[in-house]
């Protein structure tokens, strides 16, 4: 019978979800979901000094936000912390583990002087019931022990990774490493072990820098006598500079990307072609994503995370999100800042005239706070004087509010992109006036910025009420 695919995501609540966990619970969620699978969220708070259940509710949130969706889980391990000790028993029955007494200070001076001689520093194996016989320990009454792993002393751990093919360790570089420690609690390495038991986990996909961690958890597999997961190691994520990601680069919460206006479908779209590609697509759905993965198409080398990519990603995906979603995401962003939502602004044919022109949904709700009157409106001085008129700057402001009036005075009824045209034209030809001299009032008067999209569709999303207040209160003000 086919074994079923159960891949997870195991993160540790110390810190927020960030890019390269993201693209980690993207490559197994997708797996598992295009073989039929299973994919498992699994929290990873055994070190209860450095976990915290904020960030165990931010990996979730990031998850749901993002549309990685878990069918097991979550998981915490602090719920199995009887499971880890049961498995230790089971090592130490058969002889694979046993109790270590060296004391910090003592386990200090062994590493201070194989450092001293060039050697690699590692536990020397005192504690081992072999050199226990030829060299026993002290009083150790009332010594609390850590359980060591007992490691193989000779022999290579193999396995085939699925990125990087057939990888070989000898043994003689593995160390006889801790699996409780002297508190009871257990460290990473047992309890992974244990858990992707326990869950029948078939696929462990992961960043290769736990690559370091893999023969040692599959001599504790061979030690318990269970089969191996299938391992797939992923390449880093590195900046711009072929350094390690950090915040510089953008490895910043993947909740700061929904904050900043990032869509969810551009931020997988964009994880996904961080070390995996298909032919020359680029731009693609989250159901495209699934039924293209392969992990035979994941790369080898480290991917470069580029944020310019990513705003030319998001940029292509925000023209397709429906007006539907932007308008909603839009008008709640400005009612939580008290913004009076004025209905009379065609606020439909405002996002459609914004998302064009935008890389985040953040950038087109800032200039939507133009279009509800964050500010004060000019005053005919402030704008004949600003510096965005500085080249076609009035003589008189008399002059100024004469064209303001007249073009008042020629805009018809029948507001439509046509007219509102001809109105523009009329008094350009009537006053002699470059369009800047009276498209830079105008911007200023009805949005307080000099720049915006096309003047003619910005009166229509505005609509002619609102235009004719906004100008007649600066005409009053002069």
């Amino acid at each position: 019978m086919t074994q079923e695919i159960r891949t997870r995501f195991a993160p540790s609540p110390t810190g927020d979800l960030h890019i390269g966990g993201v693209r980690t619970a993207l490559f197994n969620w997708a797996y598992a979901k295009k073989l039929m699978g299973k994919f498992i969220l699994r929290i990873e708070d055994s070190d209860s000094a450095r976990s915290n259940q904020k960030f165990s509710e931010g990996i979730m949130e990031g998850l749901t936000w993002l549309g990685i969706s878990f069918d097991e889980g979550p998981i915490y391990q602090s719920d199995r912390l009887d499971r880890y000790s049961d498995e230790v028993e089971k090592l130490l029955s058969t002889g694979h583990a046993y109790r270590c007494y060296c004391s910090k200070d003592s386990l200090a001076k062994m590493r201070a002087v194989q450092i001293q001689r060039g050697e690699k520093p590692r536990y020397n194996g005192r504690c081992r019931p072999e050199n226990i016989i030829n060299n026993p320990l002290n009083d150790v009454r009332g010594v609390p022990p850590v359980i060591r792993f007992r490691n193989p002393v000779s022999g290579y751990v193999k396995w085939k990774d699925g990125v990087r093919g057939l990888l070989s360790v000898n043994n003689t570089e593995l160390d006889d490493l801790i699996l409780l420690r002297s508190d009871g609690t257990p460290t990473y390495n047992l309890t992974v072990v244990v858990d992707d038991i326990d869950m029948n986990i078939s696929h462990v996909i992961r960043g290769d820098d736990h690559i370091n961690n893999t023969p040692k958890q599959i001599n504790i597999f061979h030690a318990l006598g269970v089969s191996l997961p299938n391992y797939v190691h992923l390449p880093m994520i590195h900046g711009q500079d072929g350094e390690k990601l950090s915040k510089r680069h953008g490895a910043i919460s993947i909740l700061e990307y929904k904050k900043n206006g990032f869509i969810p479908e551009a931020m997988i779209n964009y994880l996904a072609k961080l070390g995996w590609g298909y032919k020359d697509a680029e731009i693609f759905s989250r159901d495209e994503f699934v039924k293209m993965f392969s992990l035979a198409d994941c790369s080898l080398s480290p991917s470069r995370f580029d944020l310019n990519k990513l705003l030319w990603v998001n940029n292509n995906h925000l023209k397709n999100i429906s007006i539907k979603n932007l308008k909603t995401q839009v008008l709640s962003a400005l009612k939580d800042e008290d913004y009076y939502l004025d209905e009379r602004i065609d606020v439909n044919r405002l996002c459609m005239l914004l998302k064009n022109r935008a890389n985040t949904v953040k950038e087109i709700i800032m200039e939507c706070k133009n279009f509800y009157r964050p500010k004060q409106f000019y005053s005919l001085a402030e704008i004949n004087n600003s510096e965005a008129l500085r080249k076609f700057k009035f003589d008189k402001i008399e002059f100024l509010e004469t064209v303001l009036t007249d073009f008042l005075a020629s805009v018809p009824d029948d507001f439509s992109i046509e007219q509102i045209q001809i109105s523009f034209k009329k008094v350009l030809a009537q006053y002699n006036l470059k369009m800047p001299q009276l498209g830079v009032p105008l911007r200023l008067i009805l949005l307080g910025s000099p720049k915006s999209p096309a003047l003619e569709e910005v009166l229509l999303v505005l609509g002619r009420k609102i235009v004719f207040e906004r100008i007649n209160e600066c005409l009053e003000s002069k």
